[in-house]
C-alpha cells in the first residue's frame, strides 16, 4: 500500500477513512506476526512507515470530530 499523505486523507470521508484504518491495522498485525516468527525479512521496513499511517488516520479522524 502507498504511503498516506494529510492531503489525501482531507479528501476522504469518515466512512473511508475507517475503511483505511482498518485495512492498515490487519496489515500492521500480519506484519507483526512474520516478525514475531522470524520470517519477515523484506518487509522489515514496512512497519515503522505503516504505524505512521494509521496515525496519521486517527489524527484526521480526530479533526473531524473536532469539527
Amino acid at each position: 500500500m502507498a504511503r498516506l499523505k494529510m492531503r489525501t486523507l482531507r479528501e476522504l470521508n469518515e466512512t473511508d477513512l475507517r475503511d483505511r484504518l482498518d485495512q492498515l491495522r490487519s496489515e500492521l498485525t500480519k506484519l507483526r506476526i512474520e516478525s514475531s516468527k522470524g520470517t519477515l525479512r523484506k518487509d522489515s521496513g514496512k512497519v515503522k512507515p505503516l504505524r505512521r499511517d494509521i496515525a496519521r488516520v486517527l489524527t484526521r479522524i480526530n479533526e473531524m470530530k473536532n469539527k
